[in-house]
Parts: C-alpha cells; structure tokens; sequence
C-alpha cells in the first residue's frame, strides 16, 4: 500500500517489487531493483528514507524516519525480518540480520554485520567490515561491544549518547527509573502522529 504522506509520495523505481502487504508511506524512495517483502513498513516522518540498489527488506519490520534524523539505506543491503531501523545509516553491502534494532542516529559503515537481535544503540558508530555478534549491543562513537547481559557498561556509555535529547529533543533526567518526562514525550509523539489525519491511499 502506498500513501501519500503531507503532499508526499512514494518514489519507487519501476524495477523494484513492494509486495501487497507492504506499507510505504511519505517521502520513500526505493532503488532499482529492491525487493520489498510482505507486511513491512517503511514510513517517512519529518525527514525522507532513501533506500538504494538491490536491497532485500524482509518480511514484518519498520524503517522509519524522524523529524531529526533521516533514514539513507546503501546498495546491495539485506535486513532480515521483525527489525527495526529508526533514523539511521546503513551503507552498502551490510547485512543486518533476524530482529536488528539500530536506533536514531546510528552509522554503519559498509560491509557490516549485525548478526540476529543485535543492536546498534543511539549516535553509535560501526565502522567498515564489523561485526555485531548475536544479541550484542553495539554502543559508543567509536562503537564497543557488549553482551547484553552487561547492563552498567553499556549504560555508562550511553548516558555519553543521550538517548533522550537525541530521540526526543529532552534533557535526561536525573534518578533511577524512566529518565525523560513521559508526559512531554507522549505529548510529543501523540501530536506528530495526528499528521497522519490527512494521509491519503494512493
């Protein structure tokens, strides 16, 4: 399903398949020959998404742009099914296997890994040739790696990234729980989801 999001339209080469299923909405750009598979979802929101050349988007997952960061996909990139890449990018030839998260700000450098549930963290980056092993978290600039099992280390660098300021435009609060104030992040998210009243199927 293609949608037209705030005056704009999905921009997909002639060569390229999206299955029925798909869902691709707002300033989408898909290369030649890449293959769309069912029930993905590509959304622009605030920034365009460029996917490149014969890339492989796998069944169930979400790329999606933000207002801060948009998404730019390289060529000869496959990401496997139930990902999610948010506000990132990913050069060519990588291959991001099962369940990757990578989250905004986030640079992998061509010819990378990220082997099934691993996740590169907020502002990291990869450079060319790494690997992400299985359900390692990938976090800092330059990125190190962690077990997901080692939670202050990888904490204590990402306090550095800024999660908040950078996915939300807040300061990080202080204390143990929830470091940004919810109320201002749902009313944040709530209002840039209300542009969608207008979308129209194309």
């Amino acid at each position: 399903m293609l949608i037209e999001h705030q005056n704009k339209r999905p921009n997909i080469d002639p060569t390229a398949y999206v299955a029925p299923t798909a869902v691709i909405c707002g300033d989408v750009t898909i290369g030649p020959r890449t293959h769309v598979s069912f029930g993905a979802v590509i959304e622009a929101h605030g920034a365009p998404v460029r996917i490149g050349a014969q890339c492989v988007v796998r069944e169930n997952l979400n790329i999606r742009s933000m207002s801060r960061n948009a998404v730019e996909i390289g060529d000869h990139v496959l990401i496997g099914p139930l990902s999610s890449l948010k506000g990132c990018i990913v050069e060519d030839e990588c291959f991001l296997a099962t369940g990757v998260k990578i989250y905004q700000g986030a640079l992998i450098r061509r010819r990378t890994e990220v082997r099934i549930d691993g996740v590169v963290h907020v502002r990291s980056v990869l450079p060319p040739n790494s690997l992400v092993p299985i359900k390692w978290v990938a976090v800092g600039d330059p990125a190190q790696m962690f077990p997901s099992d080692k939670h202050e280390e990888i904490n204590a660098i990402l306090r550095e990234m800024n999660f908040p300021e950078e996915v939300y435009g807040l300061e990080r609060q202080a204390g143990s729980g929830v470091d940004m104030d919810m109320k201002e992040v749902t009313r944040r998210v709530t209002s840039g989801l209300g542009d969608h009243r207008d979308d129209r199927e194309l």
